[in-house]
């Protein structure tokens, strides 16, 4: 049987530390020579072959119906040229899907990046220009070994748009 699809709109919060805290890090600029800290990205990528590559993402709106994690590496992603995005995350759990009332959207800045914690559940990045160029670094096999989706649309009959910022 499908349950009737049901819109709910998430409004893109601004990100800041604290507020994304339960999701992963923000990193922000530091000065040239800065000693390791608690402001850097606190990555765990030994469980493979770390891979670091930039990808073109064209345009695809706002909405989804999907939402995926990672539970073997952190994953960081930023976009090049000072260009805006939004992301949308659930913080991490132990069950096999994300409460659809913990999903959150976040309006990311050019000037920095995130680092999401390991099983954070993330859709995006979304973003209202033609096409953006991210960074990205996961391990070489996380989108095959490491790529769990929950389909929102056919567990809970919902769809998500994020607005505002």
């Amino acid at each position: 049987m499908t349950l009737p699809l049901i819109l709910q709109r998430l409004t893109a919060q601004p990100i800041t530390a604290e507020a994304f805290a339960a999701f992963g890090q923000v990193i922000f600029p530091s000065v040239d020579g800065a000693s390791f800290g608690p402001s850097d990205a606190q990555l765990q990528l030994d469980r493979g072959i770390p891979r670091f590559y930039l990808m073109t993402l064209e345009g695809k709106g706002t909405r989804f119906r999907t939402i995926t994690r990672h539970q073997r590496c952190t994953q960081c992603l930023g976009a090049l040229a000072g260009r805006d995005w939004l992301i949308a995350v659930a913080p991490p759990s132990a069950a096999d899907q994300p409460d659809p009332g913990d999903i959150c959207a976040f309006h990311i800045p050019g000037n920095c990046f995130i680092k999401l914690e390991l099983g954070t559940w993330h859709a995006g990045p979304y973003f209202r220009h033609p096409t953006v160029n991210f960074y990205n670094l996961e391990l070489s096999d996380t989108n095959i070994t490491d790529h769990q989706t929950c389909n929102l649309a056919q567990e809970f009959g919902v769809e998500f748009e994020i607005v505002g910022e």
